[in-house]
């Protein structure tokens, strides 16, 4: 199992989940305060079908006239692969089949069985966040593209230092606040209803793949697989907050591209917000 794909689809389940934005683009410059030249904000989705994953001119230039690229972590770190493997892992000596009833364990079993060829059995000791790529997969029905590794190739062929808003570390703490329950609910409520699950998600990508900003907010209020409220803070505005001196430094230091989930970039607690009240211009590029 990739255990990129893993965390990103756990980031793209869990954390949009209070998406709001009022600019229509997902694409924007940053200018002004000390900056000498613009550096750039792009809000991905972090699990597409490749048919579905577009870099668009407005965004091949943007990283072309930037001198480097920030992702959520920094993805061509030697240690990543094994610290994340890690940190899925159960440590305690239990395993998924702990926090959940027998017939939730048959139905889950069930279900991956018939759309991914594995078995809790095989499974039982990752934690849910290492679960729910299994059924994105079905969800998506293909094998996910990423947008960060993407842009890590592009920026990788241009010779770009590519670096991290934040560690895995960092990420791994987020999860652990979620009550192992909260994440095991999710995680069968997901494969007991899973044309519902696929339908959400086409409806999401779609808004997305469209720029329809409206779209994607009413469709994050309504989803049926919401219930994070309580961890709102832990997942976007805390990470916003921490992730403002990060790229402030960084794009002083030299025009950057920046690169993280969607649900980061909008409402009053957003990166894009957060930046404008340090005094620094963000608009949108049409993308």
């Amino acid at each position: 199992m990739n255990a990129f794909l893993a965390l990103a689809t756990a980031l793209t389940i869990l954390s949009t989940n209070a998406f709001c934005q009022t600019d229509n683009s997902l694409l924007y410059e940053v200018t002004g305060k000390d900056l000498t030249a613009p550096s750039y904000l792009y809000g991905t989705f972090h699990l597409v079908c490749p048919t579905d994953l577009v870099i668009t001119d407005a965004m091949k230039k943007a990283v072309s006239d930037t001198k480097q690229l920030y992702l959520e972590i920094d993805m061509d770190d030697p240690t990543l692969q094994a610290t994340m493997m890690q940190g899925l892992m159960f440590t305690n000596g239990k395993t998924l089949k702990d926090y959940m009833s027998a017939d939730e364990y048959t139905m889950l079993d069930t279900y991956l069985k018939k759309s991914s060829g594995m078995s809790m059995a095989a499974l039982s000791a990752i934690k849910p966040i290492g679960m729910y790529s299994f059924l994105a997969m079905s969800a998506l029905g293909c094998q996910p593209a990423s947008y960060d590794l993407t842009l890590m190739q592009l920026a990788t062929k241009d010779k770009k230092e590519i670096l991290g808003l934040e560690t895995i570390g960092d990420q791994m703490a987020v999860f652990d606040k979620i009550p192992m329950e909260k994440q095991v609910a999710m995680l069968v409520d997901m494969a007991r209803k899973p044309d519902e699950a696929k339908q959400e998600l086409a409806k999401l990508l779609a808004a997305y793949k469209s720029q329809d900003i409206t779209a994607m907010m009413k469709q994050m209020k309504d989803s049926k697989y919401d219930g994070l409220d309580d961890f709102e803070a832990d997942l976007l505005e805390k990470r916003n907050q921490n992730w403002i001196p990060v790229i402030e430094k960084a794009a002083a230091s030299k025009p950057t591209f920046f690169a993280f989930g969607a649900g980061h970039l909008g409402g009053e607690k957003g990166v894009i917000a957060l930046l404008r009240k340090q005094g620094y211009s963000v608009k949108e590029v049409k993308n």
